[in-house]
Order: C-alpha cells, then sequence, then structure tokens
C-alpha cells in the first residue's frame, strides 16, 4: 500500500476546475478527495467505499452517520460500501464477516484522471490472491474486482469480478448505498410498485409491493425482477436511479427501535436515510465461468423539485 505522498506524486492533479488528491481521513485511512465543476467526491481506500457526492449547486446525496467507526478492517456505517463476495450473512459460516470482505480492506488506486473540467474517473483494484491469509482462507478463487468510479452531474460505478481460476464462481454482491434524505416521513421509493419481495423482518415472506415504498416501521426487503428505474422522492428533490447487471434491489430503513441498538448509528439518525440498493441476490445470485468477467453497473441522477 502506497503512503499518501506516493499516491499524491503518482495520481494527484489540479487542472481547471478539476482537482484529485490524497490525505489522511479519519481513523488514520487514507482517502481520495475530487472536486470538478460539477461535483465534488470523497472515496475512501478502505473499501473503495464512496463516503460523500454533493453536487456544487445542491446538497449532500450521500448519507454517513454522526457515530461512524473509522478503524482500520471496521466497516462504516453509511456511504457507499461494496459489498462482495456475498451480501448479508455468509450462508456457511456466521462469523465470516458481514457482506463479505470487501469493504474491510484497503483496495489499490489503478488510475486517476480528469475527462474534462465536468468529470473526473477513478479506478481501484481488489486483487484476491493479494489479502492476507484469512481472508484468502475465506475466499481461495484468484479473482480480480475492479471498481470504477465517475464523478460528474451524476454519480455512476461500475463494479466488475473477474474470474481468474479453472472453475466456475458463484457470487452475490451490491452497492449498498445510504441516500440523504430531507425527512423519512415525506420520502417515497417509486418504480418497485407491483414487484415480489423477499420481507427480512417477517422471515423472508414473499410479499408484492402495493404502491411506492413508504417508510413507517423498519424496513428490510429484497425486491426481485427489478429491471426499470427507481427513483427516491423526498419533496425537495428526486434521485434517480439507474441500473444494469442487476436484477434485485434492496430497500432498508432501520427504523427507532433498531437504530437506538446500532451502536454506530444515532438514535435519530435514521429519519435522514435510506438504504437503496443495487444487487445481485437471492435467486440472483452471480455464476462466472473461468477466464470471463461480470459487470454490475449502477448511475444516480437528481431532479431538484420547483
Amino acid at each position: 500500500m502506497m503512503y499518501v505522498e506516493d499516491l499524491n506524486r503518482k495520481f494527484a492533479f489540479s487542472e481547471g476546475e478539476s482537482s484529485l488528491f490524497f490525505t489522511m481521513g479519519k481513523g488514520e485511512i487514507p482517502v481520495v478527495e475530487i472536486k470538478n465543476a460539477q461535483s465534488s467526491a470523497v472515496i475512501s481506500l478502505q473499501g473503495a467505499q464512496i463516503l460523500s457526492w454533493k453536487p456544487i449547486d445542491g446538497d449532500e446525496v450521500i448519507w454517513l452517520s454522526d457515530d461512524a467507526v473509522y478503524a482500520p478492517g471496521k466497516p462504516v456505517r453509511g456511504g457507499i460500501p461494496v459489498c462482495w463476495p456475498w451480501f448479508g450473512t455468509h450462508e456457511k459460516d456466521p462469523f465470516y464477516p458481514a457482506h463479505g470482505f470487501a469493504r474491510n480492506v484497503m483496495w489499490e488506486v489503478l488510475d486517476a484522471r480528469s475527462v474534462s473540467d465536468n468529470e473526473t474517473e477513478v479506478r481501484f483494484q481488489l486483487r484476491t490472491d493479494e489479502l492476507e491469509e484469512r481472508y484468502n482462507t475465506i475466499w481461495s478463487q484468484p479473482t480480480v474486482v475492479e471498481y470504477r468510479v465517475s464523478i460528474s452531474q451524476r454519480l455512476s460505478m461500475e463494479l466488475s469480478t473477474f474470474n481468474k481460476s479453472d472453475q466456475s464462481i458463484s457470487i452475490s454482491q451490491a452497492l449498498h448505498t445510504y441516500f440523504n434524505v430531507n425527512d423519512i416521513d415525506k420520502t417515497a421509493v417509486y418504480g418497485l410498485e407491483g414487484k415480489r419481495y423477499l420481507d427480512k423482518t417477517e422471515a423472508y415472506k414473499l410479499k408484492v409491493q402495493e404502491g411506492p415504498v413508504t417508510i413507517e416501521s423498519e424496513v428490510d426487503r429484497i425486491y426481485l425482477d427489478t429491471d426499470d428505474d427507481i427513483s427516491i422522492d423526498d419533496r425537495a428533490r428526486k434521485i434517480i436511479i439507474k441500473q444494469k447487471g442487476s436484477r434485485s434491489s434492496i430497500v432498508w430503513n432501520p427504523w427507532k427501535d433498531l437504530a437506538k441498538k446500532m451502536e454506530d448509528l444515532e438514535d435519530e439518525g435514521y429519519r435522514k436515510m435510506i438504504c437503496v440498493e443495487t444487487a445481485n441476490v437471492a435467486d440472483d445470485v452471480v455464476h462466472i465461468k473461468p477466464n470471463e468477467r461480470y459487470f454490475l453497473q449502477v448511475s444516480y441522477n437528481l431532479q431538484k423539485k420547483l
């Protein structure tokens, strides 16, 4: 892992309205700070986790808990964690890291460039054959995971998994985005009407969504066959979610009772956030043949309300 000074010598730039540089963030974890004519962003090298994306003329889109813990090997509550190579609890060993290990380890920076004054792109890489022994024991198949993040008037992400082994592999994954909203009571999620979903709060009971998704209690749902655009409307703005390579979406809000039990989530934090996640989970597990690559893509666009 390069020191911050080495990363800056190799990748930092300031060109016109665009700048990119590395600094030591909270918990002594390196982050990359990005700014261009359209927006700004902060990405942690631990987990390649996006911690902030803010349009130049707008409010923060990504939510972070005020009580988040920043420490090596510890997941951060909020942002956009990369859940890989499994989602949730490991099906065979519940003592393995929840949501996989990709969000708990350092990623390598492959490239950082200014596409224009309006767009900046950063690419990260995770090689499983370079992980410490405890993670190689969990995931022994040689795999290369690359993550491309584009910051402009929209936020775009592409997560690719390349199977370097001589056997097929199976993964579940998610971009576990925490969105910042003005008030959860006035927030609705559209685009999932009529979709079947598994309700985790009722032992994964299969249900059908009636109308838009609103939050009035704990919500933890896996929506199935979600190819269409999804939008989050909090009456102040609308966030449009376009995804590719995913047929499952997750909506989560812990509500007040669970929030009080979570040490890294302030008691009233649930009122300002909602997770709408682009995923491959449940029946949407991905099977990748040897020497083949799978892409999971998503972008977020904003529409202001008049």
